[in-house]
């Protein structure tokens, strides 16, 4: 930070903001510089109209392929209407559902984008209210942001800083800096400058920052956005959010999509264009094409899996923000998390104890359930007593009843850790201190760095002091060992030596305790508080007591496990590089034999610059050695170390580390609570952010809250991360089989000339309706057993939609779903009297609105079949031109036995409701639009005479060359319409028999008495063919999602979950619902008959 205020002298400072700093500024300098400054507070930057928010949601990716074919879609009905054709209607059904599904999927990602952080709100919540300034020698109360730069401010315990002030003077302030800097002591506030960076040094309190105790007066040197904090918060809202990992791959596969959709589109235009077809159909051609590739519901199936996804972490306790970065935290190769309130509890705890010339471990347990040293040793009582009672802190009233380490507490942090510490070892502290009481005290202070009071005990008083371990030792005689008094030679003092490097090294912090009795009246009550020292002689050393913010239990299993899964963890902290370390070594971030340079050194008994840096495994880098590193030389300790530290950096530092980070590969996580984690939050391709602990800013700036502030959730974080890329790419995979069966009727279509196969109306119903629940459903998959056992995959690699993945779904899934589909296409058409051959080349007769006596392969009128009455024991009666001889054995084969039960028949009426599989006969009266079975069942020789059993194998192969039909025209008037009608007995039937060949009859010459077939039965025929291949094409589809279930594990391991299950039977069950475009063809009937 570019401050050197701190560096001034007094007259000089007062002469650079033109102010006095006894009496403060005058009040018309004041209004001015308010009027010329601002006021003080953070203002928000200019944010983007919500039209405009919605309008990018409707115009990205495939939304404006989809905009172009809805258009083409609205001018050929246009077009079309004003030619008089009836069928035009298709285009519009067809735009208003392309319309809606952009729409529809608008609005999702809308929606996603509301939700969006806003930094600068949690920054405007940290603004006092009130402050105290003197202007013109009188202190006034006013509103926060009215001051100005030059005020002198007043401010004490309790209060919020209200700007960046110059410390002039102070008594005792400490103010809390954690949720700026990532230091979790106390730091002194004090008119000297002690350090060149601003940010260390101690005479400049930051706006926002807390006074814990104490009180100074200073003069404000920024004010709104020019403070520390505004910089950090412009710094927040400057980093441009980086698109999460999915989003790349979602667009990369957009891209893919888009590319081959206007690849097909436009050959197929072009050679439409070639073969002689007008401009419009053409680009209704390439509309189709589209309509074809696009996967319309893909972005429904994404937002529901994340969705699902996010519902679990919830459970968990862990609040999802932005969706995408759920799959974000599953591909994370690195997590860069703060120490303070992230790794440990974020409140000082006492550690160890040294008394008895013995280090004593305390309990460091969140819960503090008991201590594990003994406490039976007179020196323990001594030791106890000074903590006790040399120590200003104190529980707030009411609290009782709740647990020590939950207790509110009036005092600093390290008073606060010995406070709770004495509550829970010795008992009630109140009780105590009523025990001893009060005569005199001199509180902490820089210059003497201790702490020294005076108490009453009966006859006699009793001194205590506790401070720096140096300072303390100076004033020290004797020390206590096993209850006697001994005097402090330099065995002893060598002792305490070795003791308090052994505490320190461990990155505590350190404090030394020692006594004396006094004879009654030694220290008077009101006795001056600068006097006490000079009775402070001749003490009696009691020990020394460490404190720690210790590591959260759960977060050394969270750390191993992030290891095992391949995931990278550094600490990035604002505090001291020994407690870093000491953090990072207890929380296995430095692993156990890991050394640093400093280590090897160590060992070798050699200078540092002698250690190569490469030998160690481990490094602790400071921020005063970023500061003028190359990104280049960041990187290459990146890649060096594998276990690293980062202590006392800055906000710009921890955005540097993050950002050398991404550029080396890696998918960066970035863990923290406090403001000055809010840029590198933001950076970072997911930012998690603590819930309990957190500042507003650091929630604002993440993707993830955890709201229980366990490290350890990331964890389940990154498994949940892991499973939704597994189910979003079996969904993908799922979604892209149907692209070929999809595209392939439009390529026959134009180049073998034949009626369309499929139509676009049936494509966005198998896209939007019968494929979305299959595809959902396979987010509910549960994760394989290994799953965090993999390494993190590569996003440059490990594709969501790749290369196998692509040739797996498009040339062999989507294959057999091709040839089911034209199976099924040409056996209807044959059933109709349409032979495959017969059909190639038909299509320019078969869509010539004006051609109405189009006949088909046998000279025949073209009908259809309608069931009724109960189907079985009709079934069993009817037969192929005879009922006694018509087998209804399903036909075998893959392909057939997925789609066998939907074959269409012929009749001569068929209303739009018939898809079941009837046998032919030209006597079938509809005596209703019944609706079939969902799942018609069709068991081996059910219902059949024993004639019609060996037939069913051959079936399919006597389809496949045409019905064996005899010639007939329309019903004759004088025929009862309900009395049954025999066929004549056809000679060909005495040939079947399971020994005998089937031998194709001859097909029969043309009957001119037969009526030819009209337009508009033959676009009925063409709807029913949309529906046969749609039916196929979901019967596969139904073997597809079993084939995308797993990756490693079997069906048997994984199952088939209740939602599956539903996903499973939708295909099927839309089969009853799904008729194609409803048509209903006028009945050809001969004059004077009555129509049927």
């Amino acid at each position: 930070m570019d401050v050197d205020d701190h560096k001034l002298e007094l007259p000089d400072l007062e002469a650079k903001y033109s102010t006095s700093i006894t009496k403060g500024l005058v009040g018309a300098v004041a209004a001015e510089r308010l009027l010329r400054d601002g006021p003080n507070e953070l203002r928000p930057p200019r944010g983007t109209p919500e039209c405009v928010k919605f309008g990018r949601q409707l115009a990205g990716g495939l939304q404006c392929l989809m905009w172009v074919a809805a258009a083409i879609c609205l001018i050929a009905y246009g077009v079309q209407e004003g030619q008089g054709d009836r069928g035009s209607a298709d285009n519009l059904y067809l735009a208003i559902a392309l319309i809606a599904v952009v729409v529809v999927t608008g609005c999702f990602g809308y929606y996603q984008e509301f939700k969006s952080t806003n930094i600068i709100a949690s920054f405007k919540n940290l603004v006092p209210q009130q402050a105290t300034v003197i202007r013109e020698g009188d202190k006034l109360q006013i509103n926060a942001n009215e001051l100005v730069v030059g005020d002198l401010v007043e401010i004490k315990g309790g209060d919020r800083v209200p700007a960046d002030i110059r410390i002039i003077s102070a008594q005792g302030c400490k103010v809390d800096n954690s949720s700026l800097t990532g230091e979790s002591e106390p730091q002194t506030r004090s008119p000297e400058c002690t350090h060149d960076s601003p940010l260390e040094t101690r005479n400049i309190a930051f706006f926002s920052t807390m006074c814990l105790e104490g009180t100074a007066t200073g003069l404000v040197i920024n004010t709104g956005d020019r403070t520390i904090i505004g910089r950090i918060a412009s710094l927040a809202s400057g980093v441009e959010n980086e698109k999460t990992p999915i989003a790349i791959e979602i667009e990369h596969f957009v891209d893919i999509i888009a590319g081959l959709a206007i690849f097909f589109g436009a050959t197929f235009f072009v050679v439409a264009m070639v073969i002689g077809y007008p401009f419009l159909r053409a680009m209704v051609f390439f509309m189709a094409i589209v309509v074809a590739y696009v996967p319309e519901g893909l972005l429904a199936t994404v937002t529901v899996c994340l969705s699902l996804t996010a519902k679990r972490l919830a459970r968990k306790n862990c609040v999802v923000k932005n969706l995408e970065a759920v799959e974000t935290l599953g591909s994370t190769s690195v997590i860069c998390s703060d120490k303070t309130g992230t790794l440990t509890q974020n409140r000082m705890t006492v550690a160890h104890l040294w008394f008895d010339n013995q280090i004593h471990t305390a309990d460091t347990t969140e819960d503090q359930s008991g201590q594990s040293f003994d406490q039976s040793s007179e020196t323990w009582t001594l030791l106890s007593r000074v903590v006790t009672l040399c120590n200003r802190a104190q529980f707030k009233a009411g609290q009782e009843n709740v647990p020590v380490a939950k207790r509110e507490v009036i005092g600093d942090a390290s008073e606060t850790a010995l406070l709770k510490f004495a509550e829970v070892t010795v008992g009630t502290v109140s009780e105590a201190r009523g025990r001893f009481p009060k005569v005199a005290e001199l509180p902490f202070n820089s210059t003497n760095k201790f702490q020294l009071s005076v108490h009453a005990a009966g006859d006699r008083q009793l001194l205590v002091l506790k401070g720096a371990p140096e300072r303390v030792l100076e004033r020290c005689s004797t020390v206590m060992i096993k209850g006697q008094e001994l005097p402090l030679d330099a065995q002893w003092r060598e002792a305490f030596e070795g003791a308090y490097a052994d505490l320190g090294g461990r990155g505590e912090r350190v404090l030394g305790f020692c006594a004396r009795w006094l004879p009654a009246g030694t220290v008077a009550a009101g006795t001056d508080p600068e006097a006490l020292p000079e009775v402070a002689v001749g003490l009696c050393f009691a020990g020394l007591v460490a404190m720690i913010d210790p590591p959260r239990a759960t977060v050394p299993r969270a750390v191993l496990k992030c290891r095992t899964a391949g995931i990278r963890v550094i600490m990035v902290t604002g505090d001291h590089p020994i407690t870093a370390k000491a953090i990072a070594a207890a929380v296995g971030i430095i692993s156990e034999g890991s050394e640093t340079p400093e280590d090897v050194a160590a060992r070798l008994r050699v200078p540092l610059e002698q250690v190569d840096p490469r030998q160690a495994r481990a490094r602790v880098v400071t921020g005063a050695e970023l500061a003028g590193m190359e990104p280049g030389v960041l990187e290459g300790i990146l890649r060096a170390h594998p276990e690293m530290v980062f202590a006392r950096t800055s906000p710009q530092q921890k955005l540097v580390i993050v950002e050398s980070c991404q550029r080396l590969g890696a998918i960066v996580a970035v863990t923290g609570d406090g403001v000055n984690d809010s840029p590198a939050l933001k950076r970072a391709d997911i930012g998690v952010a603590m819930g309990i602990a957190g500042s507003d800013a650091a929630k604002n700036a993440a993707d993830m809250i955890l709201l229980d502030d366990n490290f350890a959730s990331i964890v389940t974080g990154v498994e949940q991360g892991r499973l939704i890329f597994d189910n979003l790419k079996k969904s993908i995979a799922y979604t892209l089989t149907k692209n070929i069966p999809e595209l392939t009727p439009y390529l026959i279509y134009i180049t073998a000339s034949v009626p369309l196969p499929l139509g676009c109306i049936t494509i966005l119903f198998i896209e939007l309706c019968t494929d979305i629940f299959p595809s959902v459903s396979l987010a509910y998959e549960r994760a394989e057993s290994d799953i965090m056992h993999l390494k993190p995959r590569n996003p440059r690699r490990d594709r969501l939609v790749n290369e196998p993945l692509a040739a797996y779904s498009y040339f062999q899934i989507g294959a057999i779903q091709s040839f089911a589909g034209f199976t099924d296409y040409f056996v209807a058409m044959a059933q109709e009297g349409w032979w495959p051959l017969l059909c190639l080349g038909l299509r320019p007769r078969w869509e010539d609105t004006h051609e109405q006596e189009l006949q088909d392969s046998y000279g025949q009128q073209w009908v259809r079949a309608a069931p009724f009455g109960p189907i079985w024991p009709y079934l069993a009666l009817c037969g192929r031109c005879s009922a006694p001889y018509s087998s209804i054995w399903p036909p075998c084969g893959l392909v057939w036995s997925l789609y066998s039960p939907t074959r269409p028949r012929r009749s001569p009426i068929q209303p739009p409701y018939d898809l079941i599989w009837t046998p032919y006969s030209p006597i079938w009266i509809p005596y209703g639009p019944l609706w079939p079975p969902h799942v018609p069942i069709w068991p081996p020789y059910s219902c059949c005479t024993p004639h019609t059993a060996p037939y069913g194998p051959i079936q399919p192969l006597m389809v496949l060359h045409g019905p064996i039909l005899p010639p007939h025209g329309p019903i004759q008037p004088h025929m009862d319409p309900i009395q049954p009608y025999t066929a004549p007995y056809s000679p060909h039937t005495a040939l079947y028999s399971p020994i005998q060949p089937y031998t194709v009859p001859a097909r029969p010459p043309p009957d001119p008495a037969v009526s030819p077939q009209t337009f508009e039965q033959r676009r009925y025929q063409q709807y029913t063919c949309y529906t046969v291949f749609f039916i196929s094409i979901e019967m596969c589809q139904i073997a597809d999602v079993l084939i995308r279930k797993t990756r490693r594990l079997s069906l048997l391991q994984q199952g088939l979950f209740r939602c599956l299950r539903g996903g499973y039977g939708d295909p099927p069950g839309t089969h009853g619902c799904y008729r194609g475009p409803r048509f209903t063809p006028t009945p050809c009937v001969p004059a004077g008959t009555t129509s049927w």
